[in-house]
């Protein structure tokens, strides 16, 4: 009886096309942006400029992504922050270097680093970070740090 429940349970897999990636390994999960997330790298993010969270009004719309990779065990996202039109200085910081930002946080704490992606679509620049293959692809990114809209 063990082994139709078992068999049963592969054909339901199967049938549903769930699995893992062709490695074998687990691969990454686009994850929904909670309001608590959102608020993390917002924080994250006015501290990198000098500068408080009140100073942003949240994320741009559009622009965030959030995965986790279990195969390095790391939550990724990426956003522009919305300045606050009464913070000059936010204004400011949201613009080149600051207008794109990516953010990684190891599984095994709540801290978040900061990337400054903004120049990397500019000639010459580099991606700061390697963002695995596996989180572009369900992010539906086909460049290497910045999602396909950017500019």
């Amino acid at each position: 009886m063990r082994r139709g429940a078992v068999g049963a349970l592969i054909a339901m897999v199967l049938a549903l096309g769930v699995g893992l990636p062709a490695s074998g390994a687990p691969g990454a999960r686009n994850l929904v942006l909670t309001s608590a997330v959102r608020q993390a790298l917002v924080d994250v993010g006015a501290r990198s400029h000098g500068l408080r969270a009140k100073d942003y009004l949240g994320l741009e719309k559009g622009t965030a992504y959030y995965a986790y990779d279990a195969a390095n065990k790391t939550y990724y996202a990426a956003a522009s922050l919305k300045p606050s039109p009464a913070s000059m200085q936010a204004e400011i910081a949201a613009q080149d270097d600051g207008a794109y930002n990516l953010f990684t946080r190891a599984s095994n704490t709540s801290k978040w680093t900061i990337y400054d992606d903004g120049l990397t679509g500019g000639d010459g620049a580099r991606c700061p970070i390697t963002i695995p293959a596996a989180v572009r692809h369900v992010w539906g990114w086909t460049r290497a740090c910045q999602p396909p809209q950017a500019v």
